[in-house]
């Protein structure tokens, strides 16, 4: 099933003032605050240069997971790791060939442990936080401690102005276009159940925001 925006934009009400490509000035301001709050930040150009940033990251024998991102869809990253051209140890294609319902939900969350963990993010205010939702919590879960290592990779449409605007943009973007893929995917409305605020990265190198100069990802 196709996890791409473009399938699921036009049946959503969004704000598009949320999902805008910010100036330049915008996004240098983004990238000081969050290094000032601890998160390392890598700036690329284009969704193959993040998806080259990651697998540079990424050391061989590191067991990777991540939770569900259509910006990781859309940069090629969900196939790199089902396929054969790297050296991890890729805990999805484990998780998701267990049959048994309880099993497979005690494995996915062993596997927020992973050495490194992947994922995107529903917005990044200009002043250096992250902010995210999900039903589950299958994906935020591992960002505040239980993985290892995080690397967070965005466009840069989700950058705006304040932690307030930031709030906005997780219901006014993120929330319809996720509510629109779940009832397709799964045939049920999703929910803003769980949230994470991101303020700092009090561990030195941890958290990697791959910031992708291009619109990607809701």
């Amino acid at each position: 099933m196709s996890q791409q925006k473009a399938d699921y934009v036009d049946d959503a009400d969004i704000d598009t003032d949320l999902d805008a490509q910010p100036d330049d000035d915008t996004i240098e301001e983004a990238v000081a605050n969050l290094e000032a709050n601890g998160f390392a930040v890598d700036v690329v150009d284009t969704a193959d240069d993040a998806l080259d940033a990651i697998v540079d990251e990424i050391p061989a024998g590191a067991s990777v997971m991540n939770g569900h991102s259509t910006t990781l869809e859309e940069i090629g990253f969900v196939d790199y790791l089902g396929g054969d051209d790297h050296d991890w140890e890729s805990l999805p294609d484990h998780v998701w060939s267990i049959d048994d319902d309880a099993e497979r939900q005690a494995a996915r969350r062993d596997a927020q442990t992973a050495d490194y963990f992947l994922g995107g993010i529903n917005a990044i205010a200009s002043t250096g936080e992250l902010v995210a939702a999900d039903m589950s919590g299958s994906r935020i879960g591992a960002y505040p401690f239980a993985a290892g290592n995080v690397v967070i990779v965005s466009g840069v449409n989700k950058i705006v102005d304040t932690l307030d605007d930031a709030f906005d943009r997780l219901e006014e973007v993120a929330y319809p276009l996720e509510n629109e893929r779940a009832q397709e995917a799964y045939g049920v409305e999703s929910a803003i159940a769980k949230q994470l605020v991101f303020r700092k990265e009090m561990e030195e190198g941890r958290t990697t925001v791959v910031l992708v100069r291009d619109q990607l990802g809701y």
